[in-house]
């Protein structure tokens, strides 16, 4: 398994043999930009190279959504990111983000022809994960989706 967890500091040694990690960030992502940047120098690091042979075009997209969406909830509706994790385990990514925020995540309902902006990335986020955690935690949530990569 490949993980990456924002902030932490390896303690001295060797990486463990079941962890290649695409080097840490050096704090939690200050926006959906650098979380996605990060997510795709780990998925580098787990595939060597990121080309047509080895992740399909729409399952990137998908992980970088996904991504995006949790990154960009937690700083715009849950009181900024706790904590953020990327793993690689076998053919699947899973992204964990924490945030200050006791409340769980809304889907928005809309009158039929109703349009407004916003309100759909929660919607999205159960849409394209294969499965989708919301843990409360002492200090807010943590929501962890997992998404197949192949």
């Amino acid at each position: 398994m490949n993980a990456e967890r924002a902030g932490d500091e390896t303690q001295g040694g060797a990486p463990s043999a079941d962890s290649v990690e695409a080097g840490p960030l050096p704090a939690l992502p200050a926006n959906a930009a650098a979380a996605r940047a990060h997510v795709l120098a780990l998925l580098h690091s787990g595939f060597c190279e990121i080309d047509e042979t080895t992740l399909d075009d729409v399952v990137l997209a998908d992980v970088l959504l996904v991504t995006s969406e949790l990154v960009t909830n937690a700083l715009r509706h849950g009181g900024g990111i706790t904590d953020f994790v990327a793993e690689l385990a076998d053919d699947r990514l899973r992204i964990t983000v924490a945030d200050a925020s006791d409340q769980p995540p809304v889907t928005v309902t809309r009158r039929p022809g109703e349009h407004t902006a916003g309100g759909y990335g929660w919607l999205l986020v159960c849409r394209l994960a294969e499965s989708v955690a919301v843990t409360m935690t002492g200090s807010g949530k943590r929501i962890e989706a997992l998404l197949r990569l192949s």
